[in-house]
């Protein structure tokens, strides 16, 4: 009779126990995936969401899972908590990633004016959030509105056009290369709110774009409509400020705010004359929530 010899090796001490996945935890886990990937879903209106939420935070074998499934879709985790519920970003080579390209044909926009459609979102963040103190604080609620955010570009390109005046730069476009125009000289000389026949707002309106915006990220549950003044009113969600605490270190959202176009008074954003500063060149379809 030949004696059976484990020659495995002895667990190291210390080492982290393996835990069998099973497809019923796998199941699990792409579940909350999924609740994650719909944005308007609260996880104190649904149990469900709500339980797998709690077993990803007590349970760290799950919540391995779940992030590994995530990584997979090729999202980018941000936040599992019950105020963001699974808060996830696109990495931009998913199948989830949203494109200006494909942004300009889900709102029936212009394709042509897709450096518009990135600066208004990029304004949306920056006067949401003003300060890096506003990202910090869970508890902070961005306020935005349609003629607020036309009105925090326009301020910003007569700020920028002053200074390419003063240094004597060309302030007009090369006539053979439009899509190398400055966003914000277009946006300086494209009407702010048109005119039709019925009394609508036009679609290729500054303010028709920045209403496009603003639906757009009411719909992806980043904004939540308040209001119709001026133009409509909007609050931030949790996921908005995970979503821009993520993109914070964008060179063009970072050179926006440091024009100071935003300061605070009393805790809320008003439009004020810039103080003189660096110049500010903006990147080319670098608006919140796009990859270029």
């Amino acid at each position: 009779m030949t004696e059976h010899v484990d020659r495995s090796e002895p667990e190291a001490a210390g080492a982290p126990t393996a835990v069998a996945v099973t497809p019923a935890a796998a199941a699990d886990a792409a579940r909350l995936v999924a609740f994650g990937l719909q944005p308007k879903l609260q996880p104190a209106r649904d149990q469900e969401y709500a339980d797998l939420l709690r077993r990803h935070r007590e349970d760290p074998a799950f919540a391995r899972l779940a992030d590994a499934v995530a990584a997979g879709l090729g999202l980018v985790v941000l936040e599992v908590s019950p105020r963001a519920g699974m808060a996830v970003t696109a990495a931009e080579d998913s199948v989830f990633a949203v494109r200006m390209g494909d942004y300009a044909r889900r709102t029936a926009a212009d394709s042509g004016d897709r450096f518009l459609h990135g600066l208004a979102h990029l304004a949306v963040a920056a006067l949401a959030f003003p300060r890096p103190e506003d990202l910090a604080d869970d508890g902070y609620i961005g306020r935005v509105t349609v003629n607020g955010v036309d009105a925090f570009v326009r301020q910003a390109c007569r700020r920028l056009e002053e200074r390419a005046e003063e240094r004597g730069e060309n302030t007009d476009p090369a006539t053979d290369a439009p899509d190398l125009e400055a966003a914000w000289r277009i946006w300086a000389r494209r009407s702010a709110t048109g005119a039709t026949k019925d009394a609508r707002r036009p679609a290729a309106s500054t303010t028709g774009i920045v209403a496009k915006a603003l639906a757009f990220l009411t719909d992806s549950g980043f904004l939540q409509r308040t209001g119709d003044e001026s133009g409509g009113t909007y609050r931030t969600t949790a996921r908005y400020q995970l979503q821009v605490r993520d993109m914070a270190g964008s060179a063009a959202l970072a050179e926006l705010l440091e024009l100071g176009i935003v300061p605070m008074t009393g805790g809320t954003p008003s439009l004020l004359p810039a103080e003189d500063g660096d110049d500010l060149d903006l990147v080319a379809d670098a608006g919140l929530p796009f990859h270029s």
